[in-house]
């Protein structure tokens, strides 16, 4: 079979991989189908695809993991071949058996392959017989955990306490003592069963000072095994990838050839056909001395980098590999040119322990340029949900050398704004400046300990300044009629200022306006006094201030205002004036609103309750994370959502009314 037999390939996935994938199928002149779900019936990957097959409803068991659906839909289409991307199926040996038993290609490596290397402890046996090394542990089938606690007496501690299945850190642990061994064994179990459907633990010795690094691989189905080289993806959170680069900043010519030499004999181990990534833990220690830790029988996420630093396409040859067809290159023929930086975007909020964010995306930029790719599943309109993965696109940027890429991912970021959606852009942008991550001194816990001093930045005068003109110009009348409607503050002797309360971050700031939008004065509260000019043609605010022009996407929704400028997007909103007297009827009444889109899972009190402060009101759910909201006042709750009700971030969701004298009397 050759790449021409090929006229109809169906992507198993969705998203910004699906978009992607999308891409190189057209540029190849292959037919491609997407599938979708009832969440993403207009979303990017379903409009731009050739045809598009709607496979259930939004939960991803009953949608993108139901491999029958996906089978089906393959067959309705006449796809002759199905691109599974990464995540839902694309590791699942069943899903891959399932086409083959359809006569449709898979492409990927065997049902054989998938099995072995999502067996951890299987897979640990594979490469051994290889001579790939692999961290000291304890790693047979149906441990019992006196067995795993006698095993981590003779490794040594620290130990890492690992599941056989699955994948995404969950249910890993390190443990230090012997006497929290126990415990963590009971906690991993229970994680790992709930995660995976199994239970089963292996131990291996703690590497300190780690580094994560793989290496990706092709196979062909003709014994043909090359590496593109390594990938550095250390800076990483609770065990998922943040930002990765090609190549590793800490390996020199030699030990990248070792390693890529014992990633191509992983692949050799289980006769593996495609593009796989074999993983491998390195000590910043001792950078010469790696070991495997597991194989990705896929595409990975942060491939971009790899294709931008080798200039190979990837997915192309994932392609024609399936099709049958020899890798068209050696060892020798393959060179890496410069250096690639990748940083994930996520609908996620940093300042409030990373909680899931989603919304309706209300304004796009997308940064362009030399050196400049963003592979990216977002269009004007696409609703972010709590169903699917938070991860929103990828910016990556590729340099001469290593400072060249980070300067240009960071002028990147920069440029990217997603208006409707909260993102980590200002959290990706403060680890790129980060001084050990300019130096490439990296391991897998430099982002955790970078956390504690993140604070997201307040707007600064500018910007509230620039919310008061984008209020301002939307209340002016066009045509300018009635003398007394236009909000020019005009009066018989000296101009009134207009005035708007705005609330961003922790501070709240009136912004006073004087004169008209072609000239103007603008301050905030008691400050300085500053010219202004404003003007606002359709999207775009473009505001001068004492000389300085600065242009900002903008877009506005249920009372909030989000402008994106080059320092970054801010969230702004109108609020109501402050009560006169602190004793006020109700100045401290309380509204509990959701922190993340998501279903209610549970409601703690009844409504007409009397509640004290610290009472559990309300529990949503997003993304398999739990947020419980709490009074932070005593009096009588009003409900406003039951249980299984869907939310959307920001959304009222309870009210607390404090009790009046003459309540308590």
């Amino acid at each position: 079979m050759t790449a021409k037999a090929f006229d109809t390939v169906l992507i198993a996935n969705r998203g910004e991989i699906a978009v992607r994938v999308i891409r190189t199928l057209r540029r190849m002149g292959i037919r491609s189908v997407a599938v979708f779900s009832d969440a993403d019936a207009n979303a990017r990957h379903v409009a731009e695809a050739d045809a598009a097959v709607h496979i259930g409803p939004a939960p991803a068991r009953r949608s993108y993991l139901d491999i029958g659906a996906v089978v089906d839909a393959a067959r309705r289409t006449g796809a002759q071949a199905v691109h599974p991307g990464y995540g839902f199926l694309a590791e699942n040996a069943q899903f891959a058996a399932a086409l083959a038993e359809a006569g449709i290609v898979f492409i990927g490596p065997s049902a054989a392959a998938i099995e072995t290397m999502g067996d951890k402890i299987a897979a640990r046996a594979a490469v051994s017989a290889f001579g790939v090394p692999v961290v000291p542990g304890v790693s047979e089938p149906g441990l019992t955990d006196e067995a795993l606690i006698a095993g981590a007496a003779d490794i040594g501690y620290p130990v890492l306490v690992k599941p056989s299945a699955g994948g995404g850190g969950k249910g890993m642990r390190v443990v230090h003592d012997p006497a929290e061994l126990p415990a963590a064994l009971a906690a991993a179990r229970r994680e790992a069963a709930s995660a995976f459907g199994d239970d089963t633990l292996f131990i291996e010795r703690f590497v300190t000072n780690p580094r994560h690094i793989e290496v990706q691989v092709l196979a062909d189905g003709y014994g043909n095994v090359v590496h593109l080289g390594e990938r550095e993806c250390s800076l990483q959170r609770r065990h998922q990838k943040v930002i990765e680069e090609a190549p590793s900043p800490l390996l020199d010519a030699a030990t990248r050839a070792r390693i890529g030499a014992a990633a191509c004999d992983t692949a050799r181990s289980v006769s593996y056909t495609g593009a796989g990534t074999v993983e491998f833990i390195v000590s910043a220690d001792r950078p010469d001395e790696f070991f495997f830790m597991e194989m990705n029988t896929r595409l990975q996420v942060e491939h971009p980098v790899t294709e931008l630093v080798t200039g190979i396409d990837l997915v192309e040859q994932q392609v024609r590999i399936a099709a049958g067809e020899k890798l068209p290159v050696g060892q020798d023929d393959i060179t890496l040119t410069g250096h690639a930086i990748e940083a994930r975007v996520y609908a996620e909020d940093p300042g409030r322990g990373f909680l899931p964010t989603g919304g309706t995306v209300l304004g796009l930029a997308e940064p362009t340029g030399p050196g400049v790719r963003v592979d990216s599943g977002l269009a004007l309109g696409t609703v972010v949900g709590s169903d699917y993965d938070p991860m929103l696109a990828k910016v990556i940027a590729h340099g001469a050398d290593r400072a060249q890429a980070l300067r240009t991912l960071d002028r990147a970021l920069a440029e990217t704004a997603v208006l409707g959606v909260g993102t980590n852009i200002e959290f990706l942008r403060y680890l790129l400046a980060d001084a050990d991550v300019v130096a490439g001194r990296l391991d897998t816990g430099l982002l955790d300990r970078r956390l504690p001093d993140f604070r997201p930045a307040d707007p600064d005068d500018r910007t509230l300044i620039a919310a008061g003109a984008y209020l301002w110009l939307r209340a002016w009348p066009d045509p300018v009629g009635d003398l007394w409607a236009v909000p020019s503050g005009w009066r018989i002797g000296e101009p009134a200022p207009v005035s708007y309360r705005l609330r961003a971050g922790q501070r709240t700031d009136h912004v006073y306006l004087t004169g008209t939008p072609g000239s103007a004065t603008a301050r905030v509260e008691d400050g300085e006094s500053h010219m202004l000019t404003a003007a606002l043609t359709g999207d775009r605010l473009t505001v001068t201030l004492d000389g300085l022009r600065t242009d900002y996407l903008v877009a506005a929704a249920d009372g909030q205002l989000w402008l994106a400028g080059p320092d970054g997007t801010a969230v702004i909103e109108e609020v109501r004036e402050a009560p006169v007297r602190p004793d006020d009827e109700h100045s401290g009444d309380a509204e509990l609103t959701s922190p993340m889109p998501g279903s209610v899972v549970a409601v703690g009190v009844t409504d007409g309750q009397r509640v004290r402060a610290g009472t559990v009101v309300v529990t949503v759910e997003a993304m398999k994370m739990e947020h419980a909201l709490t009074t932070p006042v005593d009096g009588v709750v009003e409900l406003l959502v039951a249980v299984g009700d869907q939310v959307k971030v920001g959304q009222p969701l309870a009210r607390v009314t404090t009790a009046t004298e003459e309540e308590q009397s």
